[in-house]
């Protein structure tokens, strides 16, 4: 069945440039594709492909090497005088599941050791190189395979390391992920390290709707007549493209448009070169699209609403974009004065200077003001204060989860604490524990020469203790009590700060507020923290305080989500002052529910403010066996100051 044509695609033309700029420079760095899911994302990659060049390579080459100019380095050259021949650009795809060696390849561990022979699997890079590598749901990969991308991607080269073999190869092709944001975040210096990111979503207008339904039906009805229908259009698409490619080593950037870049990069504040270094080579790329030899203010403009977005953020709660009126007073500082007259009078052209203006003053994430009353007069919503570094909590004992940088685990990197058979994991075989396996074998073996005879039993693989991250879950008493004072700010603060320190230890989050008479999971169980930042921020308090009813929601979360995900741990944050006041037996009700919680790893933090404390939240803790931490030792310099006051020593 032929792919969905690209051209047949409704909408979408920032997605559209973005992927074509891309095709035309890879250097650019590719493509980060956020939005809902349902949006085309991954019917828009896939058709890319077909309108790529073909690439030559050499006979026989399992790297595709160019035959006009072979990589030196190929693990399977020299390739001198070896025919050729030409074939389509390659889409490979990258599963989220898929294992390190998978994607950048591997060495035939037994050949190594007893041939001396250095045979290396070329993994998925190799696959891509000259192609497309596309990686749906981007964010759900491993860190460090998605920096092991990123890096190859930038330098156009994989090196892979083995026991003191290196193979090197030649890996430069267009990176595409795409990501749907509601299920996690990629962290900010892997975001930085994408070339382009496009926001897409789905159309509100009728009318284009009822067209893409109208397309999809007719595409699944007979494929090959509809490819038919738009086989000219992405005929001319590719031909152009084509085209573009030709022309962009004789596209000139001058200095005028390098300062609109510079000036542009400093005027969103960005961190580091790498978005001018992009943002250039964006603009490059689009003069060739358009069939200039020079870089125009509308290239970079154009580059910088694709290239600066991402790179722009300076939270993890914050929204990426960046103001087209700032783009536009940047460009416009960029140009140099036009000259005039000296005398500068009534008509002699120069612009009267003006007042300088008060720049917006960015306003810290979660400072609404004062809690505001609603119209019932029950209920109020009270904003956050800034956040801070909170206290690190990790969960007990030792896990096999998703890699994170929470709690301990055996993970498949990280320091090595012991060896094991291959037969019980899987992972990077360890040399001297499997060399030490079969040398007592050797001569029932009957080994001839210098060559050791292994066999599959003989592999031993390195037993290795990382970190992983957990579901962490907030119980957030919500009732009236908690609202007085302005409590409610000091625990949100808190609140966003652990959620914040969950970030950036690639947890899982979810949210279960109480009050009134019952508890709601406000957030099920997501990656996406910024989601539960934005939950806890509109988050109303009032009436009473429905414990028991908090701690079996809570309880009914984690049932669920150990059949979902058993490989995360869970961390139960209880955030409360440990009244119970909804219902009858409300206390007894509550001590009940914390039973079904026993054996969970969990923190109560304590909110009872005051001078006169009765200590409810301490109890709730013991009923738990959690850990109880009074609200002000959340916060890193809390902790700091304690142990000076306790030690007398310097933290």
């Amino acid at each position: 069945m032929k792919p969905y044509p690209f051209t047949a695609v409704v909408g979408l033309p920032d997605l559209r440039l973005a992927l074509v700029l891309s095709s035309i420079s890879p250097a650019v760095g590719g493509v980060l594709v956020r939005g809902e899911k349902g949006t085309a994302k991954s019917t828009m990659v896939r058709a890319l492909a077909g309108l790529l060049p073909g690439v030559d390579v050499v006979d026989g080459c399992r790297f595709s090497c160019d035959p006009a100019a072979p990589d030196p380095w190929c693990p399977d050259g020299p390739h001198d005088g070896a025919g050729s021949h030409r074939r389509p650009a390659k889409l490979v795809e990258l599963p989220v599941g898929a294992a390190e060696d998978r994607v950048i390849g591997s060495l035939h561990l037994e050949r190594a050791l007893a041939e001396g022979v250095t045979d290396f699997q070329p993994g998925l890079l190799a696959a891509a190189h000259r192609g497309l590598l596309y990686v749906d749901e981007v964010n759900l990969l491993h860190d460090h395979l998605v920096d092991t991308l990123l890096d190859a991607a930038a330098m156009g080269r994989a090196t892979v390391e083995r026991e003191g073999v290196s193979v090197s190869h030649a890996a430069r092709f267009v990176l595409i992920g795409t990501m749907n944001p509601e299920e996690g975040e990629l962290r900010p210096q892997l975001l930085d390290r994408f070339g382009l990111t496009v926001e897409v979503a789905s159309s509100r207008d009728p009318e284009q709707r009822v067209e893409v339904v109208r397309r999809r039906l007719a595409y699944e009805a007979d494929p090959d007549a509809f490819a038919a229908q738009y086989a000219g259009e992405d005929a001319k698409l590719a031909a152009d493209i084509e085209a573009a490619q030709r022309l962009l080593p004789a596209v000139k950037l001058p200095d005028d448009a390098l300062r609109q870049i510079a000036e542009v990069c400093a005027s969103f504040e960005v961190d580091g070169m790498r978005a001018d270094i992009v943002t250039a080579r964006t603009a490059v790329a689009h003069a060739a699209w358009a069939g200039r030899d020079e870089v125009t203010t509308e290239d970079v403009r154009v580059a910088a609403r694709l290239a600066l977005p991402h790179r722009r953020r300076r939270n993890p709660f914050d929204a990426p974009g960046i103001s087209e009126e700032q783009l536009e007073q940047a460009l416009q500082d960029a140009q140099p004065p036009e000259p005039g007259p000296e005398d500068d009078g009534p008509g002699s052209g120069s612009k009267p200077e003006e007042a300088p203006q008060e720049a917006p003053q960015d306003v810290p994430q979660g400072s609404q003001g004062e809690p505001q009353q609603n119209a019932g007069g029950q209920q109020k919503t009270v904003g956050a204060g800034d956040t801070f570094k909170a206290r690190v909590f990790r969960v007990k004992g030792m896990g096999e989860g998703e890699r994170g940088r929470r709690s301990r685990a055996i993970t498949d990197s990280g320091r090595t604490i012991g060896v094991q058979p291959g037969s019980v994991r899987e992972g990077r075989p360890h040399l001297v524990a499997t060399v030490k396996a079969a040398a007592p074998h050797q001569k029932a073996r009957g080994r001839v020469g210098a060559g050791l005879k292994l066999r599959p039993e003989d592999l031993r693989f390195a037993l290795r203790e990382g970190r992983e991250g957990n579901l962490v879950l907030f119980c957030v008493d919500a009732s009236g009590s908690m609202g007085a004072k302005a409590r409610m700010r000091e625990v949100k603060s808190a609140v966003l700060s652990l959620l914040l320190d969950a970030y950036q230890r690639r947890d899982k989050v979810g949210l279960v507020t109480f009050r009134g008479d019952a508890a709601e999971l406000a957030l099920p169980p997501t990656i996406s923290v910024d989601a539960a930042a934005s939950r806890l921020e509109g988050l109303p308090t009032g009436g009473r305080t429905p414990l028991a009813e908090g701690l079996l929601e809570a309880a009914r979360v984690l049932r669920v989500e150990e059949i979902r995900d058993p490989r995360r741990r869970p961390l139960l944050v209880v955030v409360t002052d440990g009244r119970a006041t909804s219902g009858p037996d409300a206390v007894a009700r509550a001590q009940a529910a914390a039973g079904l919680l026993a054996g969970v790893t969990a923190i109560v933090m304590d909110c009872e403010s005051g001078k006169m404390r009765l200590g409810l939240a301490a109890d709730l803790a013991t009923h738990l066996g959690a850990e109880h931490v009074p609200l002000g030792d959340v916060a890193a310099e809390s902790l700091t100051s304690a142990v000076r006051a306790r030690t007398g020593k310097a933290a």
